[in-house]
């Protein structure tokens, strides 16, 4: 107002300030008709609710601390002495001057705040309700919640009850991922004591057909006493109904009791031995130059693997299995090359004195990897009985998006150990048709929440959706098929 004086104070000479009346307002909206008293013979009469009671004002007349506290705060109480009848930590608090009166409730006074005062177990799970689950609160972590907490109520024992409230909380232990030290020590395998007595198998798959057969898979067979392996060709969906049972409920099954990656590593090494030799194949290249052929090649890379020195034996496997290393091309350029084969009577020493060096740096290798891993692991104790949750790490049949998918589910009940680093639960709902065992790194305690304490609280029903498995089908012909531009995918028609 004052800018627009200023603004016309030059004009005020020659100007004229005239007020024009504006339209009649006709049409009475609801801020400008008359409100009529709310009485019984008036038309629009809306009987008043009753007065709610407020639950804290309930809860403090059934409790005695706050009669006591009630009458030593009056200003006119004579009787100090009813002090003496205040529990301990009730008796402690007002002797630090920290209850105030106001309105008929108690207050708490701490620093630099004054908080109500709560006794009754409703109210209570309330506040840590609105201040921990509630969607404004968003199931934070504990400290966060004891900052809320102190800042809207106290009771004598509120910072143990938060505390166990935010640990026994059903959403928070399915969906936080497990933090800190896994659960599992490394465990020493016992070594065979000749050649093939135990191996290690593993498929490889997801080849492009090779052959005359079109063999798409691999099977990798690993001899666990001189790590000598052997490449068979073979079809990614064989099928033997005794053997394909033994090992997909035993052995092979995904989540089964972690081993020592023995098989996986060889797959490792056979697939970067695949992926770099491939393209120089001799049949069947396609359009970009490549050959997919790699069935010719499976001799030719078990040998160059025989060949190499192993980091664990710090021998190549063809000495430790005959005793001698065939020749390769690159033997040929050496000029001076020992032709020579050790005599009988040596034989055997050489052979023994190998396999001793082996087996010596078997040992300092698996020392050396139990104390790397160790240090990130811890033993499990988890007792027969106790409710776990289980990972859902490898559950591939979740039609909920990844960033949405509980973390854990659950909980079960442990039925029984498998040794050290797997455990037998009892699967219920949709997962019932799963392995029951699981190693330890995937199963997590559960904390149930008490009953008494906390009796406004109710787990979450346990419902995983899942996607029902189709039936493996076989495809006949593939009439066409092309390249998505941009994309390493083909697709097939």
């Amino acid at each position: 107002m004052l800018r627009w004086q200023i603004a016309i104070q030059e004009y005020r000479g020659n100007m004229t300030i005239v007020h024009k009346a504006g339209n009649i307002h006709k049409s009475a909206d609801e801020l400008s008709r008359w409100a009529l008293a709310n009485t019984p013979d008036k038309p629009s009469y809306v009987p008043l609710e009753a007065e709610p009671q407020i639950p804290i004002e309930e809860s403090h007349k059934q409790d005695k601390n706050f009669h006591i506290l009630n009458s030593l705060l009056d200003k006119d109480c004579k009787y100090k002495s009813l002090v003496n009848a205040l529990d301990e930590v009730w008796k402690n608090s007002y002797s630090e001057g920290r209850f105030h009166l106001f309105d008929g409730i108690i207050y708490h006074r701490t620093k630099h705040s004054c908080v109500m005062k709560f006794c009754s177990i409703f109210p209570i799970n309330t506040i840590l309700h609105e201040c921990h689950d509630s969607i404004y609160s968003g199931h934070l972590s504990e400290d966060r919640t004891l900052e809320k907490v102190k800042n809207c109520a106290w009771w004598p024992s509120w910072r143990n009850e938060t505390i166990e409230y935010c640990h026994t909380c059903d959403r928070c232990q399915k969906e936080n991922r497990s933090t800190g030290k896994k659960f599992g020590l490394m465990i020493h395998i016992k070594e065979p004591k000749f050649p093939w007595e135990v191996v290690h198998m593993d498929w490889v798959t997801e080849l492009p057909p090779s052959g005359d057969k079109g063999y798409n898979a691999c099977l990798v067979i690993v001899d666990r006493y001189r790590k000598s392996s052997i490449f068979l060709p073979c079809h990614k969906d064989d099928t033997c109904m005794d053997t394909a049972l033994i090992l997909w409920s035993i052995i092979l099954y995904s989540i089964s009791p972690q081993t020592d990656g023995l098989a996986e590593r060889m797959i490792q090494t056979l697939e970067d031995m695949i992926r770099r030799v491939c393209a120089y194949g001799l049949k069947f290249k396609d359009s970009y130059g490549l050959s997919h052929d790699w069935f010719t090649l499976i001799p030719a890379l078990e040998l160059a693997y025989k060949t190499s020195v192993h980091s664990s034996t710090g021998q190549t496997l063809a000495m430790l299995e005959k005793g001698w290393n065939p020749r390769l091309p690159a033997d040929t350029l050496r000029k001076y090359f020992i032709d020579i084969h050790p005599t009988a009577s040596r034989f055997k020493i050489i052979l023994d004195k190998v396999k001793h060096h082996a087996k010596q740096s078997m040992n300092d290798a698996f020392e050396y990897a139990k104390q790397k891993w160790d240090k990130s692991h811890k033993v499990p104790d988890f007792k027969i009985g106790d409710l776990g949750l289980v990972s859902t790490l490898n559950f591939n049949n979740i039609k909920c998006p990844n960033k949405l998918t509980d973390s854990y589910v659950g909980p079960f009940v442990i039925v029984a150990p498998h040794g050290t680093n797997a455990v037998h639960v009892e699967l219920s709902g949709e997962l019932e048709n799963k392995h029951p065992t699981f190693k330890v790194s995937l199963i997590k305690p559960y904390q149930p929440a008490e009953k008494e304490l906390f009796p406004l609280r109710n787990p979450t029903p346990f419902n995983l959706p899942t996607v029902e498995q189709n039936k493996d089908k076989k495809i006949n012909k593939v009439i066409k098929e092309r390249r998505l531009r941009g994309k390493n995918k083909r697709e097939y028609l």
